[in-house]
């Protein structure tokens, strides 16, 4: 796909991860549409790049999907690619003891993580399929996996929704192809973010020393990624790991 004045939906698009993937690939002549929660946030990353909309979208609430999609298609009067990366931690084991007493992860938040992480990537990815078909000019849909699909301590929703988001992206792969539509995902590793600025040093660097390259990744590393999948018209159905070599 050549990325020059093609519409892009990005989810979780304010900042961090999603904001730097939709920064390249405006960069790259993309005609882009933020999907965010946080509207203020959204509006601010408007401001920021050229031919850009924002929406203000719970990607867990169906009808919200529904019509943030439908507004899109208006406004910009196609859609071409989708990036599924809005998401959300709660982290916490599944069951631990305290003073003898044993503690379960609450159901509240088991689910609330399924539903942004799993369900909001299967509401988009359907409503964007929906477009691309009706169209009948093809499209990309690109899933935010991770590592911790392999599964990983004290996130059992989490690496849950993530393999769940794997194993979507090799179906969708198999079913879009007839429409001429690639699906293929994305497993970042640790990457510098917000969050991980919050990480006391001591945490930071003992992460750090887990990857053997020896550092975190950058959201822009991760982006580059997500511009090799829209310009390789060979690529779908698989999850590239973008880990620092963290997970074989």
């Amino acid at each position: 796909m050549d990325i020059k004045n093609k519409v892009i939906a990005v989810t979780g698009a304010a900042r961090g991860l999603g904001f730097a993937m939709a920064k390249l690939l405006s960069e790259k002549g993309a005609l882009i549409a933020l999907i965010d929660l946080d509207i203020e946030a959204t509006n601010n990353a408007v401001k920021e790049l050229p031919n850009a909309k924002g929406y203000a979208c719970n990607v867990a609430q169906e009808h919200e999907v529904v019509q943030t999609f439908s507004q899109i298609k208006e406004d910009f009067g196609h859609l071409d690619g989708l990036i599924n990366n809005a998401g959300i931690l709660k982290d916490g084991l599944m069951v631990k003891t305290n003073d003898d007493e044993v503690q379960k992860l609450p159901l509240s938040q088991w689910q609330a993580v399924i539903d942004v992480n799993l369900t909001g990537v299967f509401l988009c990815g359907r409503e964007a399929a929906a477009s691309m078909v009706e169209q009948g000019s093809g499209g990309v849909i690109i899933n935010i996996s991770s590592v911790s699909r392999a599964g990983n301590f004290g996130q059992t929703n989490y690496s849950a929704a993530k393999a769940g988001v794997a194993a979507m992206t090799v179906t969708w792969a198999k079913e879009l192809a007839r429409y001429g539509i690639r699906s293929a995902g994305i497993a970042p590793g640790f990457v510098e973010t917000e969050m991980t600025d919050l990480m006391p040093e001591e945490a930071f660097n003992k992460v750090a020393n887990l990857i053997p390259l020896g550092r975190m990744g950058r959201v822009d590393e991760i982006a580059h990624t997500a511009a090799y999948i829209f310009e390789n018209d060979y690529l779908s159905g698989r999850i590239i790991d973008v880990d620092g070599g963290i997970r074989v």
